[in-house]
Protein backbone atom coordinates (compact mmCIF):
# COMPACT_ATOMS: atom_id res chain seq x y z
CA UNK A 1 0.00 0.00 0.00
CA UNK A 2 2.54 2.75 0.92
CA UNK A 3 4.40 2.02 -2.16
CA UNK A 4 2.31 2.11 -4.25
CA UNK A 5 0.64 4.98 -2.88
CA UNK A 6 4.61 6.89 -3.08
CA UNK A 7 5.07 5.77 -6.71
CA UNK A 8 1.40 7.50 -7.42
CA UNK A 9 1.81 10.37 -5.71
CA UNK A 10 4.71 10.94 -7.41
CA UNK A 11 3.27 10.80 -10.52
CA UNK A 12 0.65 13.30 -9.35
CA UNK A 13 3.32 15.67 -8.26
CA UNK A 14 5.14 15.85 -12.09
CA UNK A 15 2.04 15.75 -13.49
CA UNK A 16 0.28 18.82 -12.06
CA UNK A 17 3.87 20.70 -12.85
CA UNK A 18 3.48 20.12 -16.09
CA UNK A 19 -0.01 20.94 -15.93
CA UNK A 20 0.92 24.18 -15.14
CA UNK A 21 2.92 24.92 -18.16
CA UNK A 22 -0.11 25.79 -19.69
CA UNK A 23 0.27 29.18 -18.78
CA UNK A 24 3.13 29.55 -20.82
CA UNK A 25 1.15 29.69 -24.10
CA UNK A 26 0.69 27.05 -26.36
CA UNK A 27 4.33 27.08 -28.13
CA UNK A 28 5.57 26.00 -24.96
CA UNK A 29 3.32 23.46 -23.45
CA UNK A 30 2.85 22.07 -26.98
CA UNK A 31 6.69 21.60 -27.09
CA UNK A 32 6.65 19.97 -23.21
CA UNK A 33 3.84 17.71 -24.47
CA UNK A 34 6.09 16.58 -27.99
CA UNK A 35 9.38 16.01 -25.13
CA UNK A 36 7.45 13.94 -23.12
CA UNK A 37 7.03 11.22 -26.25
CA UNK A 38 11.10 12.05 -26.81
CA UNK A 39 12.23 10.95 -23.85
CA UNK A 40 15.25 8.65 -23.32
CA UNK A 41 15.97 9.38 -26.91
CA UNK A 42 18.48 7.98 -28.57
CA UNK A 43 18.24 5.10 -26.02
CA UNK A 44 14.52 4.16 -25.87
CA UNK A 45 12.54 4.53 -29.62
CA UNK A 46 9.60 6.45 -29.72
CA UNK A 47 7.18 6.97 -27.00
CA UNK A 48 8.59 3.65 -25.32
CA UNK A 49 9.62 6.07 -22.11
CA UNK A 50 5.63 6.87 -22.10
CA UNK A 51 4.52 3.40 -21.67
CA UNK A 52 7.31 2.21 -19.61
CA UNK A 53 5.92 4.83 -17.33
CA UNK A 54 2.24 3.36 -18.20
CA UNK A 55 2.84 0.16 -17.24
CA UNK A 56 4.27 0.95 -14.06
CA UNK A 57 1.61 3.74 -12.80
CA UNK A 58 -1.23 0.58 -13.82
CA UNK A 59 1.22 -2.15 -11.60
CA UNK A 60 0.69 1.01 -9.24
CA UNK A 61 -2.80 0.98 -8.76
CA UNK A 62 -3.90 -2.25 -9.18
CA UNK A 63 -1.24 -2.93 -6.48
CA UNK A 64 -2.74 0.10 -4.47
CA UNK A 65 -6.55 -1.71 -5.15
CA UNK A 66 -5.25 -5.02 -3.76
CA UNK A 67 -3.38 -4.02 -1.01
CA UNK A 68 -6.68 -2.33 -0.06
CA UNK A 69 -8.46 -5.20 -0.48
CA UNK A 70 -6.49 -7.43 1.36
CA UNK A 71 -6.51 -4.77 4.74
CA UNK A 72 -10.24 -4.73 4.31
CA UNK A 73 -10.40 -8.45 4.43
CA UNK A 74 -8.04 -8.77 7.27
CA UNK A 75 -10.15 -6.47 8.94
CA UNK A 76 -13.07 -8.34 8.66
CA UNK A 77 -11.31 -11.60 9.50
CA UNK A 78 -9.81 -9.86 12.77
CA UNK A 79 -13.94 -9.05 14.24
CA UNK A 80 -15.85 -12.15 12.33
CA UNK A 81 -18.70 -11.46 14.91
CA UNK A 82 -19.97 -7.42 14.99
CA UNK A 83 -20.23 -6.07 18.10
CA UNK A 84 -23.78 -5.75 19.57
CA UNK A 85 -23.40 -2.19 20.07
CA UNK A 86 -20.79 0.08 19.04
CA UNK A 87 -19.98 3.40 20.03
CA UNK A 88 -19.54 6.09 16.87
CA UNK A 89 -15.60 6.64 15.79
CA UNK A 90 -14.53 9.86 15.67
CA UNK A 91 -12.86 10.09 12.44
CA UNK A 92 -11.93 12.62 9.21
CA UNK A 93 -14.30 12.21 6.50
CA UNK A 94 -11.89 11.09 4.37
CA UNK A 95 -10.65 8.00 6.54
CA UNK A 96 -14.67 7.37 6.34
CA UNK A 97 -14.68 8.32 2.52
CA UNK A 98 -11.51 6.33 1.76
CA UNK A 99 -12.88 3.35 -0.34
CA UNK A 100 -15.60 5.26 -2.33
CA UNK A 101 -13.36 7.97 -3.31
CA UNK A 102 -11.17 5.40 -4.47
CA UNK A 103 -13.99 4.71 -6.52
CA UNK A 104 -14.45 7.96 -8.04
CA UNK A 105 -10.79 8.41 -8.64
CA UNK A 106 -10.79 5.10 -10.47
CA UNK A 107 -13.48 6.01 -13.04
CA UNK A 108 -12.32 9.52 -13.29
CA UNK A 109 -8.96 8.05 -14.47
CA UNK A 110 -10.55 5.78 -16.97
CA UNK A 111 -12.95 9.13 -18.58
CA UNK A 112 -9.28 11.11 -18.16
CA UNK A 113 -7.19 8.57 -20.23
CA UNK A 114 -10.11 8.43 -22.68
CA UNK A 115 -10.30 11.85 -23.09
CA UNK A 116 -6.96 13.84 -23.04
CA UNK A 117 -4.72 10.52 -24.19
CA UNK A 118 -6.47 8.92 -26.39
CA UNK A 119 -8.75 11.57 -27.79
CA UNK A 120 -12.17 10.06 -28.10
CA UNK A 121 -14.35 11.66 -25.90
CA UNK A 122 -12.33 14.92 -26.56
CA UNK A 123 -13.90 17.56 -28.82
CA UNK A 124 -10.47 18.33 -30.69
CA UNK A 125 -8.77 14.57 -30.24
CA UNK A 126 -5.85 15.84 -31.79
CA UNK A 127 -2.48 14.45 -30.11
CA UNK A 128 -0.56 16.97 -31.72
CA UNK A 129 -2.05 20.04 -30.29
CA UNK A 130 -2.12 19.27 -26.67
CA UNK A 131 -3.24 22.80 -25.64
CA UNK A 132 -5.65 22.60 -28.08
CA UNK A 133 -7.44 19.75 -26.57
CA UNK A 134 -7.07 20.91 -22.65
CA UNK A 135 -8.94 24.47 -24.20
CA UNK A 136 -11.83 22.72 -25.98
CA UNK A 137 -11.88 19.72 -23.12
CA UNK A 138 -12.82 22.49 -19.95
CA UNK A 139 -14.59 25.34 -22.57
CA UNK A 140 -17.57 27.00 -20.77
CA UNK A 141 -19.92 25.00 -22.95
CA UNK A 142 -18.57 21.80 -21.47
CA UNK A 143 -18.75 22.95 -17.56
CA UNK A 144 -20.12 19.39 -16.99
CA UNK A 145 -17.09 18.60 -17.65
CA UNK A 146 -15.01 21.01 -15.22
CA UNK A 147 -18.06 20.11 -12.72
CA UNK A 148 -16.59 15.92 -12.36
CA UNK A 149 -13.30 17.19 -12.89
CA UNK A 150 -13.58 19.30 -9.91
CA UNK A 151 -15.43 16.51 -8.17
CA UNK A 152 -12.62 13.68 -8.86
CA UNK A 153 -9.74 16.16 -7.87
CA UNK A 154 -11.67 16.86 -4.60
CA UNK A 155 -12.25 13.19 -3.98
CA UNK A 156 -8.24 12.54 -4.46
CA UNK A 157 -7.55 15.24 -2.24
CA UNK A 158 -9.22 13.47 0.66
CA UNK A 159 -8.06 10.43 -0.61
CA UNK A 160 -4.13 11.86 -0.19
CA UNK A 161 -5.19 13.82 2.94
CA UNK A 162 -6.03 10.76 5.03
CA UNK A 163 -3.14 8.64 2.81
CA UNK A 164 -0.22 11.58 3.82
CA UNK A 165 -1.62 11.26 7.43
CA UNK A 166 -0.95 7.33 7.53
CA UNK A 167 2.06 7.18 5.90
CA UNK A 168 3.47 9.81 8.61
CA UNK A 169 2.01 7.65 11.28
CA UNK A 170 3.46 4.80 10.19
CA UNK A 171 6.63 5.88 9.74
CA UNK A 172 6.51 7.08 13.49
CA UNK A 173 4.41 10.18 14.19
CA UNK A 174 2.03 8.55 17.30
CA UNK A 175 2.64 10.97 20.16
CA UNK A 176 0.01 13.86 20.09
CA UNK A 177 2.71 16.64 18.58
CA UNK A 178 3.68 14.47 15.95
CA UNK A 179 0.11 13.63 15.08
CA UNK A 180 -1.23 17.17 15.10
CA UNK A 181 2.07 18.19 12.76
CA UNK A 182 1.39 14.91 10.55
CA UNK A 183 -2.32 16.27 10.32
CA UNK A 184 -1.45 19.79 9.39
CA UNK A 185 1.07 18.33 6.37
CA UNK A 186 -1.24 15.91 5.06
CA UNK A 187 -3.66 18.83 4.89
CA UNK A 188 -1.49 21.29 3.21
CA UNK A 189 0.06 19.12 0.59
CA UNK A 190 -3.85 17.42 -0.20
CA UNK A 191 -4.88 20.98 -0.51
CA UNK A 192 -2.06 22.20 -2.55
CA UNK A 193 -1.82 19.67 -4.98
CA UNK A 194 -5.81 19.95 -5.58
CA UNK A 195 -4.93 23.33 -6.43
CA UNK A 196 -2.56 22.85 -8.93
CA UNK A 197 -5.34 20.59 -10.42
CA UNK A 198 -8.37 22.77 -10.33
CA UNK A 199 -6.60 25.97 -11.47
CA UNK A 200 -6.10 25.25 -15.18
CA UNK A 201 -10.03 23.80 -15.91
CA UNK A 202 -11.44 27.00 -13.93
CA UNK A 203 -8.25 29.24 -15.83
CA UNK A 204 -9.84 27.93 -18.93
CA UNK A 205 -13.63 27.62 -17.81
CA UNK A 206 -12.90 31.83 -17.24
CA UNK A 207 -10.90 32.44 -20.22
CA UNK A 208 -7.48 33.45 -18.62
CA UNK A 209 -6.33 30.54 -21.07
CA UNK A 210 -7.58 30.35 -24.76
Amino acid sequence: MAVSGIILVLFLIAHMLGNLKIFTGAAAFDHYAHWLRTIGAPVLPGTWYLWIQRVVLTAAVLAHIWAATVLALRARAARPVRYAHRARVQGSYAARTMRWGGVIILLFVIYHLLDLTAGTVNPVGDPGRPYANVVADFAPGRWYVTLFYTLAIVALGFHLRHGVFSALRSLGQQRPRGERTARRVALVFAVLLCAGYLVVPFAVLTGLVA
